[in-house]
């Protein structure tokens, strides 16, 4: 037989309180002692109750959305991201509003701002690229609105900020190879105008250069971060008179595009050729061999921005800045140089 949805009166009369009392617990006022509070959620539990957004609005004056805003046609990326906002969200009872962007839109700024003026959004977590923009930030912060973001490095202006050591990572990654033997080693980077690709880049090169080696023009490589770049970069190189025996790859689909390469070179990788991403994506283990690469634990990184932003919305400050560590990840796609 069909019951119709539980209602705030329904757990009121289960509770014994007033509907106020019950709307407070809901909207997490300080007014309701700890035992009651808790009794109220049992009832709420049991009886599956299911506040309605437009209602809380109301009485709380927010929207109870939090915005997104990405430029990462990463779907490898971008989708554990979004899992890990949603998944808090969800427990909060927030919705999401994704709202794609283009870094370099000349009118960036202009678009974020009406993005947020009309969907009225309580908060918005900024994702990179965008969020590596001082003017992003400052136009956010300029409206009132709580925002936090992910980013490889530090950006002036945001009020809360994940940095994840991008630039240690590499470092990381460049030990792993020169310890392996390889002293001819190339490296296919991401857009040189992102903040991540210099990063990257950076952590890598400074590296090589503890180790006495460099990073000559011949084995270096602008990509796009996307498969095509990364298979056009690794053709060039794979076809130089004297051909790097090691290549990093500044993400995993451009690390798959050297895989895809090699094989059409004849080369055996490890055998003839190691090959490193970043990211370890899912497409890191879906790879024969698995890939070497650095773990950025996205899903984790989303969901502790998403809990910033929350305590932000809900009046309590954040550190500035939370970094988060990267750790190298070895698998069957590098072995010692022959």
């Amino acid at each position: 037989m069909f019951r119709p949805p539980a209602t705030i009166t329904d757990v009121a009369a289960a509770a014994g309180v007033s509907i106020r009392t019950v709307s407070r617990v809901l909207n997490d006022s300080p007014k309701v002692g700890e035992e009651t509070r808790v009794a109220i959620k049992a009832v709420i539990a049991q009886l599956g109750f299911h506040p309605s957004s437009r209602a809380r609005g109301m009485a709380t004056g927010r929207s109870y959305l939090i915005g997104v805003i990405q430029d990462d046609p990463n779907a490898h990326v971008i989708g554990v991201l979004q899992r890990g906002i949603a998944g808090l969200c969800a427990q909060e009872g927030y919705e999401l509003v994704v709202h794609p962007a283009r870094y370099d839109d000349p009118n960036l700024v202009g678009n974020v701002r009406d993005f947020v003026r009309r969907s009225r959004v309580d908060g918005v977590l900024l994702l990179p690229p965008v969020s590596e923009l001082a003017d992003v930030a400052a136009a956010l912060a300029a409206l009132g609105v709580p925002a936090v973001a992910l980013a490889a490095a530090a950006v002036p202006g945001h009020r809360s900020m994940l940095v994840s050591d991008e630039r240690g990572a590499t470092a990381m990654l460049a030990d792993h190879l020169v310890a392996l033997g390889h002293r001819r080693i190339a490296m296919i980077t991401g857009p040189r105008r992102f903040r991540s690709s210099s990063e990257r880049e950076g952590g890598f090169r400074d590296a090589l250069a503890r180790h006495g080696q460099d990073l000559p023009d011949d084995l270096l490589y602008e990509g796009d971060y996307g498969f095509a770049g990364g298979l056009a970069a690794a053709r060039a190189l794979l076809a130089l008179p004297d051909r790097p025996t090691a290549i990093f790859a500044a993400n995993d689909i451009m690390a798959a595009a050297v895989l895809k390469a090699a094989g059409e070179a004849g080369l055996a990788v490890p055998r003839d050729l190691s090959v490193a991403g970043f990211d370890d994506s899912d497409l890191a283990t879906m790879l024969t061999p698995a890939l070497t690469t650095i773990r950025r634990p996205l899903e984790t990184m989303a969901a502790e921005a998403t809990g910033r932003l929350l305590a932000l919305i809900g009046g309590k400050p954040q550190d500035e800045l939370a970094p988060v560590a990267l750790t190298l990840i070895v698998r069957e796609s590098t072995a010692a140089a022959l």
